[in-house]
């Protein structure tokens, strides 16, 4: 029995009906001697749910302790539209699509304990990873009183081999290519996949072409560009080529469009929250798309005073989502600003997809800041005067003047 003063009479486990997470749930039964409820998130991840609830009632969970949950409208348009709205980009050039995806998670995870009587929720995420601290943090934000369980930084089953052997004892049904050494780990939802580990731990190496799975190789995309249009309300896309749809379609029709043209790879060595850097290769194929497509519409709709501030606090925003702070005061404050930012950041911007990348050739909204009769070569019929441009350099250049007189004269 563990040594944990209150063992849980209940637990409600982020169960994905895989082979850790299956012998998660038997370790918890067997452990605690505790109730387990599963929770079963469907974000898009491509794969077949029903298999898990089957797994669940083979390993002696109750039907009505198995949650299967469709949370792909929710997802996108709670959390991946926000978080866009934002232009979020970790150090550069990650998406967040793994970050953002924790949140909603916990989130049921609570909700669904407080539903039935459950007093901690558990996860599978590693006692090396950022997961561990995105599923954490967001659950303790929503119930400070939960328990939270993470098996991985407890249990002694601490290799490969042990794991198996503890599947064996407990009949837990292993796949064939569980036997040996998974090439790399996945994780998948509607907005991107992330694989890491194994072949990939070496960042001199080449990643092997079959690691992705979301796009096509450029090289190999279509010869010929694709034109689409997306229109955007208050920040958010609305309609591809004039049809509207929801949020998830919007979405799932977007990785269609990046997965033929090979667009949203990328190769990236990142610093984790918990201190190591990392290796992982990200298929972000729609989300790619959306990015430049909200950028565009952007570029002609908010004000560049507001939108260099955006811009400016843009890191910390996403810092704070990689961090597992979604539901910090300090991400929620910085989310009404940017949201106040995009009242106006409505219209349609047209895109160009070709052989790995996705470029704006196109922008138009009645929202729109541009004016083509101050910024014409030809005649502007007076609505700039050119001569402005000379008292507004000299105030400008006044403090530079002055420090490069004092200079000259400290040298002199």
């Amino acid at each position: 029995m563990s040594a944990l003063k209150h063992a849980p009479k209940k637990v409600v486990l982020a169960y994905s009906g895989g082979l850790d997470t299956s012998i998660i749930l038997k370790w918890l039964k067997t452990e605690y001697d505790c109730e387990v409820v599963t929770f079963t998130a469907d974000l898009g991840q491509g794969e077949e749910l029903e298999p898990a609830r089957e797994k669940a009632l083979m390993l002696g969970i109750p039907e009505a302790n198995i949650f299967i949950e469709d949370l792909r409208e929710e997802f996108v348009r709670d959390f991946v539209f926000p978080m866009f709205r934002a232009n979020a980009v970790y150090e550069g050039l990650y998406l967040l699509g793994t970050s953002i995806a924790r949140p909603l998670i916990s989130k049921r995870l609570v909700e669904i304990a407080e539903m039935t009587g459950a007093d901690a929720v558990a996860h599978g995420a590693t006692g090396k990873g950022n997961d561990q601290v995105r599923f954490e943090l967001s659950a303790y934000a929503l119930n400070p009183e939960i328990k939270v369980i993470a098996p991985w930084r407890e249990w002694d089953l601490t290799s490969r081999t042990r794991l198996l052997e503890f599947a064996e004892a407990h009949q837990i049904p292993i796949a064939k290519d569980k036997r040996g050494e998974a090439p790399f780990s996945v994780d998948a939802n509607l907005l991107h996949t992330s694989s890491e580990g194994k072949v990939l731990e070496n960042p001199a190496d080449d990643a092997p072409d079959y690691v992705f799975q979301r796009t096509v190789h450029p090289e190999d995309a279509p010869d010929t560009p694709e034109i689409i249009e997306i229109t955007f309300e208050q920040g958010d896309p609305i309609a591809i080529n004039g049809v509207m749809m929801t949020p998830a379609t919007i979405l799932t029709l977007l990785n269609d469009y990046g997965r033929t043209h090979g667009i949203g790879r990328l190769d990236f060595v990142e610093n984790r929250f918990v201190g190591m850097k990392s290796r992982g290769i990200y298929e972000t194929p729609g989300g790619t798309i959306l990015l430049e497509a909200h950028r565009g519409i952007e570029q002609i709709t908010l004000d560049s005073g507001a939108g260099h501030l955006k811009d400016s606090l843009m890191p910390r925003y996403a810092e704070l989502i990689y961090n597992g702070f979604w539901f910090s005061p300090e991400r929620e404050m910085l989310q009404a600003l940017i949201d106040k930012s995009q009242e106006h950041v409505s219209g349609t911007v047209r895109l160009k997809l070709y052989k790995g990348l996705v470029r704006t050739i196109g922008r138009w909204s009645d929202h729109s800041l541009y004016s083509e009769a101050h910024v014409t070569f030809e005649e502007d019929a007076g609505a700039y005067d050119q001569k402005d441009a000379a008292g507004f350099i000299q105030l400008n250049a006044l403090r530079l003047k002055l420090l490069a007189a004092r200079n000259r004269r400290l040298k002199s």
